[in-house]
């Protein structure tokens, strides 16, 4: 088994499990991890909004986590495996890199959320990337 797209299902899911902890525990959450004082309001005041964003959000982490369990082998293949894993690569990485570049226009977020959560995608590309080439040839 590939043990850095295990680490990479295991990223993926638990950044999907603090998401749905921010459906759950709402504003205080949403505030803590950065997702910007509009969600964070919208969900004081019990807008359904965040909890959407958020759920297609959990709903995209959880199925990124299915296919890097594909890939390492520890379950069944899954199909477009090279495909997904590339595109999932490919979004960690650049969501990384482009989140540098918002550090001084944080659009409504901290300085802070954007250097965090662009280093946190930027390692989750490079795990994403590293078990993707050792196993491309198995996939």
């Amino acid at each position: 088994m590939n043990r850095f797209l295990l680490c990479g299902a295991a990223l993926s899911a638990l950044v999907a499990i603090l998401h749905i902890g921010c459906i759950i525990f709402g504003a205080p959450w949403y505030r803590f991890f950065g997702a910007g004082e509009h969600m964070a309001i919208l969900a004081d005041k019990g807008s359904l909004q965040p909890t959407f964003i958020t759920s297609f959000i959990v709903i995209v982490l959880f199925t990124w986590s299915f296919y890097a369990l594909s890939g390492a082998g520890a379950i069944v293949k899954l199909p477009l495996l090279k495909w997904a894993l590339c595109t999932i690569t490919i979004i960690y990485l650049m969501r990384g890199i482009t989140g540098f570049f918002l550090i001084n226009n944080p659009l409504g977020r901290s300085p802070e959320f954007w250097l965090w959560s662009s280093v946190i995608c930027l390692s989750f590309g490079i795990v994403h990337l590293i078990g993707s080439k050792q196993a491309w040839q198995t996939l």
